[in-house]
């Protein structure tokens, strides 16, 4: 039996990173990942910064990808946790309305949003997996190779680091860091999937709360006892939604900034590596391709996720002002009548999530960060 919307393996990721309140040494788990990805990020911008002195379009671009989603991760990370009172409020609020379900029917709709949200998690978080087995493979299908310290010291890694000591292509050191490497950047994937499967595991709870409340005001005119009592859970009901959507823009509302401009450029970065390599041999094709399609496949559902929770919320929360306004008011008193006007009047205003309060999250928004990474994908590829 389903008795809550955020899924089991969600809730023990996000322990494991020090984000669930409550968590036995969330301190310790928090700060220990956060030093592992300054540790990474100093080998990656030290790569970085190496080729860009090359000005090898095609090698810059390589690690491009992994890197700003490595930056774009330690980021959220830092939101949440600034964030994390606001995070204990939203689900404090979560477990209210799951004790709320008093009816089979209101039991119902929250079972069916909550399976949904552990679908949709479960899928995020292998794809994921998935795209970081496929990037690793690729890197070692197009012989991409990093020098760590002289003509001779040339070795393989899965992603674009330079480590500032020569033995690090010596076995069996190199293989200790390969293993390492691989399963950093899986657990740094899967994270990453946590944390956007969160946004719209939180997207369908308000959903949920939003259909119950429109189920309860469809209800109103069938039932023969005092409709006052009804109206008034309706309004607190009402109120309880506003409140858990905010929650969730306050929460969301810088992290949802930063991926948008994140998702930009590394959609335009793996585009431009997917142009290149359709130029080349059939062996060096072969490996990019393997390499770029899948992450970009899956930095992209990343920025879809984003901007369909915020569409889909707004959508649902003009509902509430049809459901209202499609009830039987004229067998309703004046008094009830005029709060259900309320009502409608309160519901105009969508509930919706925002970009650091710039843009809202929407399909339209997706569709433009589409159009601007393939514009600056087409001014690399002419420069190259």
């Amino acid at each position: 039996m389903i008795t809550s919307t955020i899924s089991p393996f969600l809730k023990i990721g996000l322990g494991l990173i020090g984000l669930w309140p409550d968590s036995s040494y969330r301190r310790f788990f928090w700060f220990f990942y956060m030093a592992t990805l300054v540790a990474m990020q100093y080998f990656q911008y030290s790569c970085f910064f190496a080729r860009l002195a090359t000005n090898d379009i095609s090698k810059l671009m390589d690690g491009l990808n992994i890197t700003l989603e490595y930056s774009l991760t330690f980021l959220k990370l830092l939101s949440f946790w600034y964030n994390r009172r606001i995070f204990a409020d939203i689900l404090t609020a979560m477990n209210d309305d799951w004790n709320d379900c008093s009816t089979y029917s209101h039991s119902y709709v929250m079972t069916s949003k909550a399976s949904l949200a552990h679908r949709c998690s479960n899928v995020m978080i292998f794809l994921n997996g998935l795209a970081t087995v496929f990037y690793v493979i690729g890197s070692f299908v197009s012989h991409r190779t990093v020098s760590t310290g002289g003509e001779n010291n040339l070795r393989e890694f899965p992603m674009q680091v330079q480590f500032p000591f020569d033995a690090a292509t010596d076995s069996p050191i190199f293989e200790i860091i390969v293993l390492g490497l691989f399963l950093h950047v899986w657990e740094t994937a899967t994270i990453i999937a946590m944390l956007n499967s969160l946004m719209l595991t939180l997207v369908l709870h308000v959903s949920g709360q939003i259909d119950i409340m429109c189920q309860g005001l469809r209800e109103i005119t069938t039932t023969e006892k005092s409709r006052s009592p009804a109206i008034r859970l309706l309004v607190e009901r009402h109120q309880r939604i506003i409140s858990l959507s905010n929650n969730i823009e306050n929460f969301f509302s810088f992290v949802a900034l930063i991926q948008v401009i994140w998702n930009t450029v590394v959609m335009c970065s793996i585009g431009i590596m997917i142009v290149i390599s359709l130029g080349m041999d059939v062996e060096g094709k072969s490996g990019l391709l393997i390499q770029s399609i899948l992450p970009y496949v899956a930095v992209t559902l990343e920025a879809f996720v984003f901007c369909f929770a915020g569409e889909y919320l707004s959508t649902k929360s003009k509902s509430i002002s049809d459901a209202a306004y499609e009830t039987l008011w004229y067998e309703l008193s004046t008094s009830e009548c005029r709060i259900l006007l309320l009502v409608i009047v309160r519901s105009q205003k969508r509930l919706t999530i925002t970009a650091g309060k710039v843009m809202d999250l929407t399909l339209e928004g997706f569709t433009a960060v589409m159009k601007a990474s393939a514009s600056y994908m087409s001014v690399l590829h002419a420069m190259y």
